[in-house]
């Protein structure tokens, strides 16, 4: 059976994961990119050994130019300098925006049609710039961050509660980084928000963590930065944008007077289709949420003014 066509550009842990997610899953055939000689061919290859073994129909290949990334459905943007320890996504912006330039100017000819996931951080810069390049309309250029921070919102949540996570509906908003939005009151523990089941104390604690989760993660590790969870948080996206569900995630789009943000990437609950964004359902937010997601965006706005985007 044909499969849908997605393109991951980076071949490193985060790449390279989500390309196996999205195999695994049957979800489409993958060509994996890379500048390195030899490291995506190899991941690809080793990938396809474990077909025998998963049972999946779809095919990996690997690349080191855009060819053979023509007619794509969705290419994903992990590509960029990772996080080191003690180094913010700020850090990051002037490095990766180089590594998002360049990819932008070869994979957007190559696969024009294509919807773009921007993974690379720091995320709401690099999803503005990449968009700004494009020259697609907004709605085919997302960033994925909403729907990890929130991932990691519902695990501290689990683990406070003790309730499954599978009964865990959690949000973040805005920025992706220090200055996102956890919204307790929005978030909810087997249909209870989570204002009624924990203390303010308590939830503060857990926002505290989930604010720090990545952070934590790459102090952890020492090199590098976490890659399964974001490469799940992908694979969700690319589900929903493969099989045009209309899932609402939250995700990294372009704001046009949605709570009171013009002109800002970042993220929001936002329905996913085939060509992207569908719509962007509008939360019922109170003064203290709303003035904490425009605070965020103005953090953004000065992100991207640092970096001359």
């Amino acid at each position: 059976m044909p499969y849908p066509k997605v393109t991951v550009v980076g071949a490193g842990h985060v790449g390279a994961t989500a390309a196996h997610l999205l195999l695994v899953k049957a979800l489409a055939d993958v060509v994996l990119v890379d500048v390195a000689d030899g490291l995506p061919q190899g991941k690809a290859l080793d990938m396809m050994h474990s077909r025998s073994v998963e049972r999946f129909g779809p095919r990996a290949t690997g690349a080191n130019d855009y060819s053979a990334c023509a007619g794509s459905d969705v290419v994903v943007v992990t590509a960029g300098v990772p996080r080191k320890p003690g180094m913010t996504r700020e850090e990051l912006a002037g490095i990766n925006a180089r590594i998002v330039r360049s990819v932008m100017a070869e994979a957007v000819p190559a696969s024009p049609d294509a919807v773009f996931v921007i993974v690379t951080n720091p995320l709401d810069v690099m999803t503005d710039l990449a968009w700004r390049l494009s020259g697609l309309p907004p709605e085919r250029v997302i960033g994925m961050g909403g729907v990890l921070d929130s991932a990691r919102f519902a695990y501290y949540i689990a683990q406070e509660t003790g309730v499954d996570v599978a009964e865990i509906d959690a949000l973040c908003c805005g920025m992706h980084g220090e200055a996102m939005v956890p919204l307790p009151r929005h978030s909810f523990v087997a249909g209870r928000p989570l204002t009624e089941v924990l203390t303010p104390e308590r939830i503060e604690e857990v926002v505290r963590r989930s604010v720090a989760g990545g952070a934590e993660v790459v102090g952890l590790l020492k090199t590098g930065s976490a890659y399964y969870a974001p490469a799940s948080s992908i694979v969700a996206m690319v589900e929903a944008v493969l099989g045009d569900t209309g899932a609402v995630l939250p995700s990294c789009v372009l704001l046009t007077g949605e709570y009171g943000i013009d002109g800002v990437h970042m993220s929001v609950p936002a329905s996913l289709g085939r060509d992207g964004v569908r719509s962007i359902p509008v939360l019922d937010l109170d003064e203290a949420e709303l003035s904490a997601l425009r605070a965020s965006a103005e953090t953004i706005r000065g992100q991207l003014a640092a970096a001359g985007v």
